[in-house]
């Protein structure tokens, strides 16, 4: 009895150390396959694209590979960042971005030339105007060489995702938000800086038809001393309702006036918008209210350079009524030309096509940003 015993102990015994040999080896796999799957998808050959339908792009979201990430210590200096596999972050539910609203984000794009190449538009100017809205956001940003350096890497680590040539584009967001937890209202103790990627092509549902454009009267985007000038994310929100509500009624996007008479144009939901009245082009003023865009910064000196006289003023809606055309500008929308606009009981009409002026100033925009018009003005930055 006693050697039955002894032996079944001995062979418990070797049974345990097979298990734990096991559970080491396949703990080994798992490590490996798990660093197998974070090396960059750059490796991969020049030629290989994402399996995707790249002819019928929409502006949906459709995660790249990889994002960037980079954590703000307590000194506010920014660490090094890396880039991680594209998934879910954890946050405190005490994050100051959830509770407090407290984070900004950019866009941008990176597209590809005919010859293969990846190249961005701007990129250091949505680091500086990410620093501005940090400030006042009361958050640290990171510096614009890091800004830049984050946006090469995230379009160079998922270039299999950047649509072929003419198709569309890879649009990158970076991200800053208070990911430190904290219960009374103030700035978060701690902050991460994101950036990820998805595939995109037209961002409105009409393509590069016309848009019908509804002006909103009941609420407006923003209102002097806000933080409509800004790009923080509690600017999003509160247009939803309004937005909503003109797309169930057949419009395109709404126009929202300001807060004040209500009777002066500010923007659209997501983009500036622009009037065009014989030789002159008028733009509302960004007066700290407005997002200063970077594609409306770039169509009003590409509109200079074309001889037409561009001005930066209080419009006001019936101007916009009589107008010979309207288009909006954006980082997602582009250059996009708007075929009517509702204003209270009357509809007006604008000049589209192939002879008007948006089409000319879009031609030319996306001409530099392509790689199809040569690069005079230094706005197009090479990642690889």
């Amino acid at each position: 009895m006693i050697k039955s015993v002894s032996s079944l102990r001995k062979s418990l015994f070797l049974h345990i150390r097979t298990l734990q040999t096991f559970s080491k080896y396949n703990a080994q796999a798992a490590s490996a396959l798990r660093e197998e799957r974070k090396k960059p998808s750059y490796q991969y050959g020049d030629d290989e694209y994402a399996d995707l339908d790249w002819d019928n792009l929409g502006f949906g979201l459709t995660p790249a590979d990889y994002m960037y990430v980079m954590k703000c210590s307590k000194d506010g200096e920014f660490t090094r960042g890396e880039l991680s596999p594209y998934g879910n972050i954890q946050l405190s539910p005490s994050a100051g971005v959830l509770n407090y609203g407290q984070a900004i984000y950019e866009g941008t794009k990176a597209y590809r030339k005919e010859d293969g190449k990846l190249v961005l538009f701007r990129p250091d100017h949505n680091a500086i105007r990410m620093k501005t809205g940090a400030e006042r956001m009361l958050m640290p940003a990171p510096s614009v060489d890091q800004f830049v350096d984050a946006v090469k890497q995230t379009a160079f680590a998922n270039k299999r995702w950047v649509p072929p040539a003419g198709k569309g584009s890879l649009y990158i967001r970076p991200l800053l938000m208070g990911s430190g937890p904290i219960l009374g209202l103030g700035p978060a103790p701690e902050y991460t800086f994101i950036v990820y990627a998805s595939p995109v092509g037209n961002y409105f549902k009409e393509g590069i038809a016309a848009l019908n454009l509804y002006v909103e009267e009941e609420y407006v985007r923003a209102a002097p001393g806000g933080a409509g000038g800004v790009k923080s994310i509690t600017n999003y929100a509160p247009v939803l309702k309004a937005l909503s509500r003109a797309k169930s009624r057949g419009f395109s996007d709404v126009l929202y006036l300001d807060s004040a008479k209500k009777k002066y144009l500010e923007e659209a939901s997501s983009c500036n918008v622009f009037v065009v009245k014989g030789r002159t082009i008028s733009t509302p003023s960004t007066n700290g209210t407005i997002l200063e865009g970077i594609t409306r910064k770039s169509v009003m000196e590409i509109a200079s350079d074309q001889g037409y006289q561009v001005v930066e003023k209080a419009v006001h809606v019936d101007e916009v009524m009589d107008a010979d055309e309207v288009f909006c500008t954006g980082t997602a929308v582009g250059v996009a030309p708007v075929g009517t606009i509702t204003y209270q009981d009357k509809r007006a009409e604008y000049k589209t096509g192939d002879e008007s002026v948006c089409q000319s100033l879009r031609s030319v925009l996306v001409g530099i940003q392509t790689g199809l018009i040569e690069d005079n003005k230094g706005w197009v930055t090479g990642v690889n």
